[in-house]
């Protein structure tokens, strides 16, 4: 039992105190922010160092100094051990042989194996083995809010490095060839021209997009091709030698549907894609699809324009025979054809 003047009482509430005092003091606004900034930038350097080596500067115009000033450079990253790096179409448009630069000084040439203008990916050899390399992360496990990384090595600048976070997912970004990039991640890590091609990269150093393009209007305003749709493009190239469409055969536009019409045959949209002509060497002119057509559906899946057609063709096997739900003159009609490879 302790009574009211015992020194030993006294002492221990003292201490109980001066230890409280001691928390609040470490718990603080300012001790919190240091915490926080700590862990900001442990998780921007962690993500820097695992990917870091596997980011190149790619150059299209030759091996001097010289050549290189007056050529276009743009950055990549090696996906293979064995040299295969992926980048942006746009950075090697046009030419069929590249240099591509690392970050310890080395530059050796590279080919062009494959490009995919609709995604604006490419894929280039570079003649060297045992390289340090990235791995594409297709989890689809990516939040908004979430913190990401753009690495770059534009014009030889070694690992140019900006932070943000993802802004949206799923957006559309339409190619410089007119068809829609789906999937497309958009986020706040600022982009320089020479960032072209490098990878996005999660706190754990995932690539998790190829960027892309910025909205030069827009700042804080950055694209990327999600990891998946590089995955797929970087799959069929090397096992196809290119990236395989469905082809119809058809010239067609994106048209309005009378109202009406939509009610007496209880249409899935209120627009749908016109057939305009066919290519009489193509799947269509086998089939009985004609010219005037209008195109409401793929497998039941209803199409209200153009970009909903491509976006259902790029995701049927060639060679593989398709249902199009079509609507001639009055009547609802379901036409069976099998797509193939342009030719």
């Amino acid at each position: 039992m302790l009574h009211e003047n015992d020194s030993s009482a006294g002492d221990f509430d003292l201490q109980v105190a001066a230890d409280v005092v001691a928390d609040s003091a470490d718990s603080s606004p300012e001790s919190r922010d240091d915490d926080a900034l700590d862990a900001y930038s442990q998780a921007v350097v962690g993500a820097v160092e695992h990917v870091g080596a596997a980011v190149v500067s790619i150059y299209v115009g030759g091996a001097s100094e010289a050549a290189r000033a007056r050529g276009g450079a743009g950055s990549g990253v090696v996906v293979t051990p064995d040299g295969y790096v992926l980048t942006n179409e746009h950075v090697v448009q046009g030419v069929q042989d590249a240099r591509v630069a690392f970050v310890d000084g080395r530059s050796v040439p590279a080919v062009v194996v494959g490009r995919d203008p609709s995604t604006d990916l490419a894929v280039l050899r570079a003649q060297a083995g045992a390289l340090p390399y990235a791995r594409l992360s297709t989890a689809q496990s990516l939040r908004v809010g979430q913190l990401v990384v753009a690495v770059g090595n534009p014009f030889g600048f070694e690992s140019t490095v900006s932070a943000g976070v993802v802004s949206a997912l799923g957006r559309s970004l339409r190619s410089r060839h007119g068809r829609l990039i789906e999937g497309v991640v958009q986020h706040t890590a600022a982009l320089n021209p020479g960032n072209s091609g490098g990878p996005l990269v999660d706190s754990r150093g995932r690539v998790v997009g190829i960027n892309t393009a910025i909205i030069a209007m827009a700042q804080g305003i950055g694209f990327a091709v999600p990891a998946a749709t590089a995955q797929w493009v970087l799959t069929e190239i090397l096992t196809q030698g290119r990236v395989r469409r469905a082809y119809l055969g058809v010239t067609v536009r994106d048209r309005p549907l009378d109202l009406r019409l939509v009610r007496a045959l209880n249409l899935p949209a209120k627009r749908a894609v016109e057939i305009t002509s066919r290519d009489e060497q193509g799947p269509a002119a086998k089939s009985d699809l004609h010219s005037g057509d209008l195109i409401v559906a793929v497998n039941d899946v209803p199409v209200d324009g153009i970009d909903a057609l491509h976006l259902q063709l790029s995701r049927w096997a060639v060679g593989t025979a398709l249902t199009l739900h079509v609507v001639r003159r009055t009547q609802s009609l379901k036409v069976e054809l099998t797509p193939r490879e342009p030719s």
